[in-house]
């Protein structure tokens, strides 16, 4: 992605007790953002990029927890100390 500059002119819009500014269709598809974005403040100004970050399924939770060698012994005791 090269330098170049495109300037478009934007208002902020009420939501609630916040103020937003509305995206257009081409920019939010041009860099993948879908739900959430992720909004960083730099020297330079405000930065936005796409939401990297990948939150696990139950699935790939419950496999990714069968994958450790964890000792989970300490949760017997937990479990019996009668409390519920």
């Amino acid at each position: 992605m090269g330098k170049t500059a495109r300037i478009t002119g934007t208002k902020l819009v009420a939501i609630g007790n916040s103020k937003g500014i509305r995206i257009p269709k081409v920019v939010r598809e041009k860099y993948g953002w879908s739900e959430s974005i992720v909004l960083e403040e730099t020297e330079d100004g405000i930065l936005l990029r796409r939401d990297t970050t990948h939150k696990l399924s139950w699935k790939e939770t419950y496999q990714a927890m069968a994958d450790t060698d964890e000792d989970w012994s300490d949760l017997d005791v937990a479990v019996a100390d009668g409390l519920d």
